[in-house]
C-alpha cells in the first residue's frame, strides 16, 4: 500500500509576497502543525498536489502538476480551471495556512465530491466512517459572513473528526449572496439537505444533525425551521457561534455590514425577508437545538446566542446551551475544550 507523501511544495511567483521571510515563517509553522515538510519553491519537485501562488489574474500552466490548490492573496474571480481543486482567494497571506490545511486533509483524509445542482458551487464533500452502517449524518454549513472568499474548507477538520467518530459527514458548499444573491444561498442549503435522500452510503436519515458555524449557524437554524414536515429533516440543529438575530446583526454592523450586504437591504427596508431568515424570528423551530458559543468570541455573537437560547427555552423547543473558553473558531476546532463539550452533547442526542 502506497502512503501519501508528507512533503508539500508551495510554488510562488517572484515578487508575489511583500516580504518573503514572513511568508516562509507562516508556511513553516503551518507545515509543522500538520507534520509536513516542504516550503516555498520556484518549481515543484514531485507529482503530488501542490499549492501555487501565481499572482492575481495570472493563469496557471497545469502541465507540470497533477492537482493544484491555487492561492490569491487578494480578492479576485474564482479560478475553476481543470486541475485546480480549490481556489483560496481574498484571505491575505493567511490563505497559505488554509491552503496547507486543505492539502493535508484531502491527502490524508479524502472525501468524495458530489453535486446537488448544475453550478460548480452546488456541491458537498461526503466522508463515510469505516465499518458498517447505518451511520448518523452530520450536515455541515460553513460561515464567513456569507462572503464568497470563505468556502467549505473551513469545516474540513470538523468533518474529518466527526467521520472518525462514526458520523457520515456532508460538508456543504453553496452559492454565496455577494456573488449570487440571497435566494440562491437559501435555495442551495435546502437542496443540499434534500439531496441526502438519494445519497449513496448506508445513511440513517432519521439521525441527521444540522451544524452551522457563524453565518452558517443562521443558515442551519433557518433550514431546520424550513424542513419541518419534509422527507429529509434534522433530528437536531446546532448553532456554532451563529448569527441568530439578523436585525441585531444589521443594527450593530457585524462583519462590516455583512448582514445587509447578504440580504440586499437594511432591516428597515426588508423586514419580511429578515423575519423569514432570522432564526430568532422563526421560533419555535420544531427541532431540538444546541446553542454553542465561546466566551472570548465577539461579544455581540455571545450576547445574541444567549438571547436566542433564552427565547427558545421559553417556548416548546428542547434547547441546550454550551459555553466554554476560546474564540470564534474554537467551536469548530476538534482540539478545543468547547468543541469536545459540544460533541458530547450531540452524541447524547443522536
Amino acid at each position: 500500500m502506497t502512503h501519501p507523501s508528507t512533503h508539500l511544495d508551495i510554488v510562488a511567483a517572484p515578487g508575489v509576497f511583500a516580504d518573503l521571510a514572513t511568508a516562509q515563517e507562516l508556511v513553516a509553522r503551518a507545515l509543522s502543525a500538520r507534520g509536513l515538510t516542504g516550503g516555498i519553491v520556484d518549481t515543484a519537485a514531485g507529482s503530488d498536489e501542490v499549492i501555487v501562488v501565481p499572482g492575481g489574474g495570472v493563469p496557471i500552466d497545469m502541465a507540470s502538476y497533477s492537482s493544484v490548490v491555487r492561492v490569491d492573496l487578494g480578492q479576485c474571480e474564482p479560478d475553476r480551471s481543470d486541475g485546480v481543486r480549490t481556489h483560496i482567494r481574498g484571505r491575505g497571506i493567511d490563505g497559505l495556512r488554509f491552503a496547507i490545511d486543505s492539502v493535508f486533509f484531502h491527502r490524508f483524509h479524502p472525501g468524495t465530491i458530489l453535486s446537488y445542482g448544475d453550478h460548480l458551487e452546488q456541491r458537498v464533500e461526503q466522508r463515510l466512517p469505516e465499518g458498517d452502517g447505518p451511520f448518523p449524518v452530520a450536515v455541515l454549513i460553513h460561515g464567513g459572513y456569507w462572503r464568497s472568499r470563505w468556502e467549505f474548507d473551513l469545516m474540513d477538520a470538523m468533518a474529518v473528526d466527526l467521520t472518525a467518530r462514526g458520523y457520515a459527514t456532508w460538508n456543504v458548499e453553496y452559492r454565496r449572496p455577494d456573488e449570487h444573491g440571497w435566494d440562491a444561498t437559501t435555495d442551495d442549503v435546502a437542496a443540499a439537505l434534500a439531496a441526502l435522500e438519494t445519497a449513496t452510503g448506508d445513511l440513517d436519515l432519521n439521525r441527521i444533525v444540522l451544524m452551522g458555524h457563524s453565518a452558517g449557524g443562521q443558515l442551519a437554524m433557518r433550514l431546520a425551521a424550513d424542513s419541518a414536515g419534509k422527507t429529509v429533516s434534522p433530528a437536531l440543529a446546532v448553532s456554532l457561534a451563529g448569527v441568530l438575530d439578523l436585525r441585531v446583526g444589521d443594527e450593530r454592523w457585524l462583519g462590516d455590514g455583512a448582514v445587509s450586504t447578504a440580504l440586499g437591504a437594511r432591516f428597515a427596508d426588508a423586514q419580511q425577508t429578515y423575519e423569514a431568515s432570522s432564526p430568532n424570528s422563526r421560533l419555535p423551530l420544531g427541532v431540538p437545538q444546541l446553542v454553542v458559543c465561546a466566551m472570548s468570541d465577539d461579544p455581540n455573537l455571545l450576547e445574541i446566542s444567549r438571547a436566542y437560547y433564552a427565547a427558545a427555552s421559553a417556548g416548546s423547543d428542547s434547547v441546550v446551551s454550551v459555553e466554554g473558553p476560546g474564540g470564534h473558531f474554537a467551536v469548530i476546532d476538534p482540539a478545543s475544550e468547547i468543541y469536545q463539550d459540544m460533541v458530547r452533547e450531540v452524541d447524547a442526542r443522536m
